[in-house]
């Protein structure tokens, strides 16, 4: 009987490993996503920045639909730090991002056979959402003038004060999908 019960114990124990790795392999994943994610938001509300006098532009931006350098050495950067490598990182949409990793450590040694091998892989989805709608301003305004920016708050527009304009976590939500 106390033969059964350690068995018991140490199976739970490979079970309770088991586990123990995909959750660290899901929260490499989600913060792997995330990082790629806010890398492209960051991106973007700096683009918004260097044509803020320009508010034609502001719609593209806002739709992710201008030219950005690649995010997904950021995913990278963050699996490693929780000891995951990325097997794939794609951006579907310039607004979601899907990485895949894979654990760095295995599963360990148990009583399950051919365990001590194994790593555990998880995915997740990272979606950059704008926060801001605007209306353009007539042709008759005045050439310097800019549209109000509708996010959680209004923004009167002030380029020449940049301390007062908003950063990207005013223009952009970034938020895991699944």
């Amino acid at each position: 009987m106390v033969a059964g019960l350690l068995f018991l114990a140490f199976a739970y124990l490979a079970v309770g490993q088991a586990a123990a790795n995909r959750n660290g392999a899901q929260t490499a994943a989600d913060a792997a996503a995330l990082a790629a994610a806010q890398n492209a938001r960051d991106q973007l509300a700096g683009k918004w920045l260097e044509d803020v006098l320009d508010p034609t532009t502001w719609q593209g931006v806002f739709d992710g639909s201008v030219p950005l350098e690649p995010s997904c050495w950021r995913a990278a950067q963050l699996a490693a730090q929780n000891e995951a490598t990325v097997h794939n990182c794609e951006a579907l949409d310039p607004l979601t991002y899907r990485v895949e990793v894979q654990t760095d450590k295995s599963v360990g040694h148990s009583l399950v056979p051919g365990t001590e091998n194994m790593k555990s892989t998880a995915s997740a989805t990272a979606v950059i959402e704008p926060l801001c709608t605007f209306e353009l301003l007539d042709e008759d305004a005045e050439d310097t003038a800019l549209p109000q920016l509708h996010c959680e708050r209004d923004w009167d527009l002030n380029p020449d004060d940049p301390a007062d304009l908003p950063g990207p976590e005013d223009l952009f939500d970034v938020h895991l999908a699944d």
